[in-house]
């Protein structure tokens, strides 16, 4: 059994990577039990592809076959070696898999097991010390702001599984927190021109931190481009103001 003991919750995002576009698949659940003390050795396999799209990411067929590979990888590295599957980077024509472990012993055999089945892709393997899992947080973990856009997808979905259509227009509901009344007063003077009607506007008691309570709302379509360009303004002046935006909610269109 593996020493890590959470909820997968993977999810995918994009970022460039030496100036080349890169795709991320990585297990969000992991960082809320991360670091694991037990698994201080980050282990890296790194595939390279026969033949990825000219923009170094896979191909349909290519996904196909690494996809495989590395549903095999995970199975033998988590039976033989305990290791905790933490992402995977494709960019640059190679599939990079990472994995967390505690002692090393045998991983290099059993990689070789697997990918003596895929021998028509080159492969090496390193082996790090990564105590405080500084590559799953600072690398495979999406950016604040990539981090929203994929909460306003799962909203997105969730939405989709409950019948709704997402061209059509509706009311949409923000809510920020400012750590004082100014702060909120100059957040609404910068949106002024955006047309949001403000819902409330209090003080939470119970808050320390961000007492000051704004509750906005909108008439808006909700499609990813769209919500994810609202919600990122919001947010960026929320911060330039000293606020904390906290998300966003609307009622099923069908």
């Amino acid at each position: 059994m593996e020493q890590t003991h959470h909820e997968p919750d993977w999810e995918f995002h994009f970022r460039s990577v030496d100036h080349k576009p890169g795709s991320i698949a990585v297990d969000l659940g992991l960082a809320k039990v991360a670091p694991v003390a037990e698994k201080p050795n980050l282990l890296q396999v790194s595939v390279q592809m026969v033949d990825p799209r000219p923009d170094g990411l896979s191909s349909l067929q290519e996904t196909i076959v690494l996809q495989s590979l590395e549903d095999d990888l995970v199975e033998v590295l988590r039976e033989f070696c305990k290791a905790t599957y933490a992402g995977r980077l494709t960019s640059n024509g190679h599939r990079k898999v990472y994995f967390y472990m505690g002692e090393p012993n045998g991983y290099a055999e059993q990689v070789q097991r697997v990918m003596q089945r895929y021998n028509g892709h080159a492969y090496t393997v390193r082996l790090t010390k990564d105590e405080s899992w500084s590559r799953y947080f600072n690398f495979l973990y999406p950016g604040p702001e990539q981090l929203q856009s994929i909460q306003n997808r799962k909203v997105l979905e969730e939405l989709e599984s409950n019948g709704d259509d997402l061209s059509k227009e509706r009311q949409v509901d923000h809510w920020i927190y400012f750590k004082t009344a100014d702060d909120r007063a100059s957040f609404l003077q910068s949106i002024v021109k955006e047309n949001y009607s403000v819902v409330t506007s209090d003080y939470l008691a119970s808050s320390e931190d961000y007492p000051h309570r704004l509750h906005i709302s909108r008439t808006d379509k909700i499609d990813q481009q769209r919500i994810d360009k609202v919600v990122l303004l919001l947010r960026r002046l929320a911060q330039k103001h000293n606020g904390d935006y906290d998300g966003w909610e609307t009622s099923i269109k069908v």
